[in-house]
């Protein structure tokens, strides 16, 4: 028969918490067989006064240097005793809230050496709540001080912080608050929740936090939500409920009236201003085009929603899963080492999420959309991957000269020129686009320098021609060719 472990709640402060059938469990265990966690709690030193007698891990808190090596450490103890026959281990508070060395049990306990049983009790959110005179139905989110900087607070909802048992942790705490609320919002500091005479809860603004002379391990820091209008600083839901709004039906007329359709020039819009902010190195004009950009997202997702297609949930949802499946070096167990393997497993995953069985559908899949550049360069990357490609950039070059020369041939036949000229034209900025390639220039970089230098140079004849008081159109051809070349050699230095 297997012995079985039973964990008792202390409650989380005063003895009023401690239930009949937990005194019970606790008194009549004998001290080999009952363990405390530690007996740093008010209730604990009333059980002394009673003359009861057990055994403790206060002292794994002095032997190990981290508490995930603590909690393990007691756990691995517990599961050894266990093999000698039935013990009860009671904890502060409830075995059900914030008490690792219990989760940590019930996955020792699935390997079936042992069961579990559990006496409840109040926890020490009960007595914060309490503390605090507030009802959580409307939602309260439960951070650990100690990891704050992973686990942030929410605006949206109240917030209780534990573990807030020094002035470090207050201090990072305080530093993540302000990066929220501002420094100035008024949150509740409890400490000693539920234990008579020792109970305090003091209202301060944030960036008093860390002054506090009495942090221990008995305090929480409780931050009550943001009004809409105490708020300095919006999150992503308040654009998601920003966008409802709009297409809601008190909303904004030209909002509720677009369809995908509609806005589907502006996708393709913003998109290029935030490569021209990067092309700036402009970060405030990058992170203005960027919300751009997910706006559109967002208000795409609200008409698909409102049609019942999909939601931005399911967009997020995809793009994580997807992430995630084409990592799996990362997320997974495979071993790839360099930046190239990565690019080619990753080809290699959405070939098959596309269940694509030839070379040429993934082609076809090239996006018509794209840039007639971009899509050529993606096409000839494809074909070069399974051998269909030069060497050598030579015959590249020779592609190129052949190309011209055919489009030269049908310039000599004016009937037959418009259309195939076109074609040969087509053909050459194929031809190009390869030379690129080879030599690994984004052909769009590329030709976008050569704009800008003609900009900059045909303006700078423009104003040559204006300090000389003349209209450009009365210049002759050779008189803006010389100033062209001037604006040259300026440029060169």
């Amino acid at each position: 028969m297997k012995s079985k472990i039973t964990v008792v709640g202390l409650g989380p402060g005063s003895v009023d918490y401690l239930s009949f059938n937990a005194y019970e469990k606790i008194n009549k265990t004998v001290k080999e067989r009952l363990f405390f966690r530690t007996e740093k709690h008010p209730t604990v030193d009333w059980l002394k006064e009673k003359g009861l007698s057990f055994n403790t891990f206060d002292d794994y808190y002095d032997k190990h240097e981290t508490f995930e090596g603590v909690y393990e450490n007691i756990v691995g103890d517990l599961t050894e005793e266990a093999k000698n026959g039935d013990l009860v281990y009671a904890v502060p508070g409830s075995p059900f809230v914030a008490e690792k060395t219990v989760q940590l049990l019930i996955e020792k306990s699935k390997a079936g050496s042992f069961d579990l049983d559990f006496i409840p009790a109040a926890s020490f959110v009960d007595a914060v709540l309490a503390a605090v005179r507030k009802d959580p139905v409307m939602g309260v989110k439960i951070v650990d001080g100690l990891q704050i900087r992973d686990q942030l607070a929410d605006t949206r909802m109240d917030t209780l912080i534990t573990q807030v048992y020094d002035r470090y942790t207050a201090s990072e705490v305080k530093l993540s608050l302000s990066e929220l609320f501002g420094d100035e919002h008024l949150i509740l500091v409890v400490r000693a929740a539920g234990i008579d005479g020792m109970e305090r809860v003091e209202e301060i603004p944030v960036y008093q936090l860390d002054h506090l002379d009495y942090l221990d391990h008995l305090t929480s820091v409780y931050v009550p939500a943001l009004s809409s209008e105490e708020k300095e600083k919006h999150d992503f839901f308040d654009l998601l409920d920003i966008m409802a709004r709009l297409r809601g039906e008190k909303g904004c007329p030209w909002d509720r009236k677009q369809t995908h359709e509609s806005i589907r020039n502006c996708m393709i819009e913003e998109a290029y201003e935030v490569v021209d902010a990067i092309d700036k190195n402009d970060y405030e004009l990058m992170a203005e085009e960027l919300g751009d950009v997910l706006l559109q997202v967002v208000f795409h997702s609200r008409m698909a929603e409102e049609k019942g297609n999909f939601d931005i949930g399911h967009v997020i949802e995809g793009i994580c899963t997807k992430l995630i499946r084409r990592h799996p070096h990362v997320f997974g167990d495979e071993d790839i080492d360099t930046a190239s393997k990565v690019k080619d497993k990753w080809e290699e995953i959405k070939r098959e999420e596309k269940a694509e069985k030839t070379h040429s559908e993934s082609m076809k899949r090239v996006p018509g959309s794209l840039p007639a550049l971009m899509k050529s360069m993606k096409i000839q990357k494809k074909a070069a991957k399974v051998g269909f490609d030069w060497d050598e950039v030579g015959p590249a070059f020779d592609k190129i000269r052949e190309e011209t020369d055919e489009l030269l041939e049908v310039l000599q036949e004016p009937v037959l020129s418009g259309r195939r000229a076109k074609e040969e034209i087509g053909d050459l900025i194929f031809a190009v686009v390869n030379v690129a390639r080879f030599l690994k220039i984004d052909p769009e970089e590329a030709l976008n320098s050569t704009i800008d230098k003609f900009v900059e140079r045909f303006s700078y004849i423009e104003r040559k021609s204006i300090e000389k008081g003349m209209e450009m159109k009365e210049m002759s051809l050779d008189e803006m060719d010389l100033l062209w070349e001037e604006a040259k050699i300026l440029k060169n230095g």
